[in-house]
């Protein structure tokens, strides 16, 4: 960075492996927590802006109605420690930054549920998928889209925190279902879908039962909006190999 002297640093990496942190907290809280106030470091040094990306998971998941800003963040995972530890050594260097929580992220490549669920309902004639957490489905693609609008902004910068997932909600057994729809054409045989609870499904790592983020702050002042989550599934989709 100090050769090619960005104006923008945009920060995407990220341990995202939720339960392994539970047994290597002190690798993720490297990754999430250090190394972005490194990067803020840098880019004070820069004159540079940091984007950070950031996570629903900093809350506990026990609130009626969806999280603003000003809410006060309980993290009940290693992760979501980790990933708030990376807001607050942003935030306590005083470069100028754009810290963006998102949630529930996907695309067509890499690791994530949609990949996984579609492999499953290849392998299985039975899915058993939770039903007691609710979160807004994001697009990696249309969150990166949304970033760069608000980058191009006259003014960029509102700077600070802001929440941006995509609209709507639905649970991991909603999405699930949304997720086998539009693959049926494609799969052996259509699977049962069978909703859990989440004790039915333990894990090391606890989750919080409400994901829902209020975005209205990132409408307003960045002029950033995501679709609704079937919306940002069906684009994705068309991405697919052999969509």
């Amino acid at each position: 960075m100090r050769e090619t002297k960005p104006e923008i640093i945009l920060n995407a990496a990220a341990y995202t492996a939720v339960d392994r942190a539970e047994s290597e907290p002190e690798v993720a809280m490297q990754v999430n927590g250090i190394a972005p106030g490194v990067l803020a470091e840098e880019a004070k040094r820069l004159g540079a802006m940091l984007v950070h990306f950031s996570t629903d998971y900093v809350f506990d998941g026990t609130q009626a109605t969806p999280y603003a800003e000003s809410d006060t963040p309980n993290p009940i995972n290693a992760y979501g420690r980790s990933k708030l530890a990376g807001e607050r050594a942003i935030e306590a260097v005083g470069a100028a930054h754009l810290i963006l929580r998102t949630s529930w992220v996907y695309s067509h490549r890499g690791k994530n549920f949609l990949l996984t669920m579609l492999r499953l309902a290849h392998e299985r004639e039975e899915l058993r998928v939770v039903a007691d957490q609710r979160g807004a489905p994001t697009s990696a693609r249309a969150l990166a889209e949304a970033t760069a609008r608000a980058l191009q902004r006259p003014g960029a910068a509102a700077r600070g925190l802001y929440h941006l997932t995509a609209g709507g909600e639905t649970s991991w057994f909603g999405f699930a279902e949304a997720i086998v729809e539009l693959a049926r054409d494609r799969l052996p045989r259509r699977p049962r879908l069978v909703p859990i609870a989440s004790s039915d499904y333990p894990t090391p790592a606890r989750r919080p039962a409400n994901c829902m983020l209020d975005c209205a702050r990132a409408r307003e002042a960045l002029g950033a909006q995501l679709s609704d989550w079937r919306t940002g599934l069906e684009a994705v989709w068309r991405r697919m190999p052999d969509a």
